[in-house]
């Protein structure tokens, strides 16, 4: 990528034999935890382009930028907001913007606010204590804010509504209305371009999103200022005869109604029918791949409808993404980009999206269908790396336990540094990385939980298991009923695959995940003497204390995974890492947010104590203020040492 280069002060001397786990890095802790942002949600009003920064250094505020050609980038608000929400716990879609306006969620308060025109102070529209909005979207033709809300001030499960935030005008106060409620979930509000009618999803318990949703359509009513009041004659378009994921409805300019749907065994995209006779799906003409991805959070783009026909589309082909334009004539033609989310379509005709190459850090850009980058808005950090030090993935396609005729996917990164290299005669130590979810994916991007380990001299081997996605329905329903079994499988069969080859040391293998990837670590050092090391982060130990203790999101999420619960309470046990602690020789790390209400951190306290009363060696962190997922500077850097600190005493080098 010649628009994202490397800052390197790499010399041209050769690499210096040194033990794997030693190796000099520029991949320091201090750029890890401290100078890197996280990048996301990129949209656009006009040809101004507005995107989300998470800053470690402000203990994980996430800050609204805005780039104007000519001015620059600069904060979108005043400083102390936090722009996020806590809707499904994960959150997502917390602004939007549209006419110089901009709505947006403060992860404190829950509150919605409103800007109603560049350099205004906010005014809040909306919020109270026990409510929470995301998924926010300016309605097309009059001054209505729609969200998904959930309402968490009674006793019992939170309640999920679609409603309509009346923008304050010619002196009226701001008004809330609910729109529809009733089903356990609600997202993706999308109303068509004349403003008469609006498309949602739906499902309920014990469904997650990407198993069964239902796509449903109503009429709006409006007042007299044309502000949205109502929805009437309610229909489902989709979903309601047979179990399929359908997701994110756009309309089109010409008000053709899109969705996604995998009815066909894949996501990809398809045009709703409706208003004469029974409503249909009739599927585009769409490139080969999976096009769509779970939606564990609001506002995501796996395509994008374009003004003058056609669209931009997201597809993953053996486990890799692909952009591409999908013209109205049916061709599918090469988008040189490499985005998380579908680019969003300017003014002027450039496109603004969040770049994610191999090779470098994402960065916000701008820029065009057949040019690529033209511009880079912002960066996460700049790295002082050369293209030596980058490790880049290498597909591997390994056996399946159980499964004629069947491949498995991992993505494996070999140890990678410009100023050191392994010993001859010796192979480099192994990290086997599980994914969360257990719904995610390997993905090929630049990361540092890959290049933190390859730039000192380990391999990182990155395993999509079944369960995942971007392989299809029946790759992902793999999963079902069988989590703790399929899944450590897979990562066990992937990583004898991969000492088969010769490729890495058998005696230095170590094991790796988060949240439901910490899960399938434990169990998996339970199961194969493989491993030698195993790290779970905020993972999950005691499957029962989760379908009792969990959020509403994944609140039913085990039925599927394991069996529904009670009546399959010991299916829940004997699956639970904490009943196979016994089994465990490894040495274990486990790190743990002491805020984490997705799994609370007293799962981490009876998993270490179980280690610990069968003699295996363990040691857990807990660290103050971090929920599901660190985001603070200082957590971030501790961990990583950490991490690293314990590979070195298990593997024998000094870190």
């Amino acid at each position: 990528m010649s628009d994202l280069p490397f800052s390197s002060s790499a010399g041209p001397e050769a690499p210096v034999p040194m033990p794997c786990g030693t190796w000099p890095s520029r991949v320091t802790a201090a750029l890890v935890a401290g100078k890197t942002l996280s990048l996301s949600e990129v949209t656009a009003d006009g040809n101004v382009v507005f995107w989300l920064e998470r800053r470690p250094a402000e203990k994980g505020r996430s800050v609204l930028m805005r780039w104007v050609e000519g001015q620059g980038v600069a904060e979108a608000l005043p400083s102390g907001f936090d722009v996020a929400t806590r809707v499904h716990e994960y959150g997502g879609g917390p602004y939007a913007v549209r006419g110089g306006r901009i709505a947006f969620s403060d992860k404190r308060t829950g509150a919605v606010w409103l800007v109603a025109q560049p350099g205004a102070q906010p005014v809040q529209i909306a919020g109270e204590d026990g409510l929470r909005y995301a998924d926010l979207r300016f309605d097309p033709t009059a001054s209505t804010v729609l969200a998904v809300r959930e309402d968490h001030r009674a006793e019992g499960e939170a309640k999920a509504a679609l409603v309509a935030l009346k923008l304050p005008i010619a002196g009226a106060q701001a008004e809330e209305i609910v729109l529809y409620s009733g089903p356990d979930f609600l997202s993706s509000p999308s109303v068509s371009p004349d403003g008469t009618r609006m498309a949602w999803v739906e499902w309920q318990h014990p469904d997650m999103p990407w198993d069964a949703t239902r796509l449903c359509l109503a009429e709006v009513v409006r007042d007299v200022e044309g502000r949205m009041t109502a929805l009437n004659n309610k229909q489902v378009l989709a979903g309601a005869e047979q179990r399929e994921s359908v997701l994110e409805p756009r309309w089109t300019e010409d008000g053709q109604l899109l969705a996604i749907s995998d009815r066909s065994g894949c996501w990809t995209v398809w045009a709703v029918q409706f208003g004469q006779g029974a409503p249909a799906l009739t599927p585009c003409i769409m490139p080969e791949g999976e096009i769509g991805q779970p939606a564990w959070v609001f506002g995501q783009r796996s395509y994008q409808p374009l003004p003058e026909g056609g669209c931009l589309v997201l597809a993953v082909r053996d486990g890799r993404t692909t952009c591409l334009h999908q013209t109205a004539q049916g061709q599918a033609l090469a988008f040189d980009a490499h985005p998380d989310q579908c680019p969003v379509p300017l003014a002027d005709g450039r496109f603004a999206w969040l770049e994610v190459p191999d090779d470098a850090l994402p960065a916000v850009v701008v820029g065009s269908m057949t040019k690529g980058v033209e511009q880079v808005l912002q960066r996460a950090a700049t790295l002082d790396l050369a293209p030596a030090d980058v490790s880049r993935a290498e597909t591997i396609r390994f056996p399946v336990p159980g499964q004629q005729d069947v491949l498995g996917h991992a993505l494996f990164y070999p140890p990678a540094n410009s100023r050191a290299c392994v010993p001859e005669g010796a192979l480099p130590p192994m990290i086997v990385q599980v994914h969360g979810g257990p719904t995610a994916r390997a993905q090929e991007g630049f990361s540092f939980k890959v290049q933190w380990w390859t730039s000192r001299g380990f391999a990182v081997l990155d395993v999509n298991y079944g369960g995942s996605t971007g392989f299809g329905r029946a790759w992902r329903e793999r999963l079902n009923g069988a989590w703790g079994v399929v899944d450590v499988a897979d990562c066990i069969a992937a990583c004898r695959h991969m000492v088969a080859t010769g490729r890495v040391d058998p005696k230095r293998l170590a094991i790796r995940g988060s949240s439901a990837g910490g899960m399938t670590v434990l169990v998996a050092l339970a199961e194969s003497d493989l491993f030698a090391a195993g790290v779970s982060l905020y993972g999950v130990t005691d499957l029962r204390a989760l379908a009792q203790e969990t959020h509403k999101f994944e609140a039913r999420y085990l039925d599927g995974l394991i069996g529904p619960w009670p009546e399959a309470e010991a299916v829940y046990l004997a699956r639970s890492p904490l009943s196979v602690a016994h089994k465990i020789k490894a040495a274990v790390l486990l790190l743990q947010g002491s805020d984490d209400k997705v799994v609370p951190p007293g799962q981490a306290h009876a998993m270490a104590k179980a280690l610990k009363e069968a003699g295996s060696p363990c040691t857990l962190h807990e660290f103050p203020g971090e929920g599901h997922g660190f985001r603070q500077e200082a957590t971030i850097r501790k961990a990583l040492e950490e991490e690293l600190a314990f590979y070195g005493r298990v593997f024998g080098f000094e870190a």
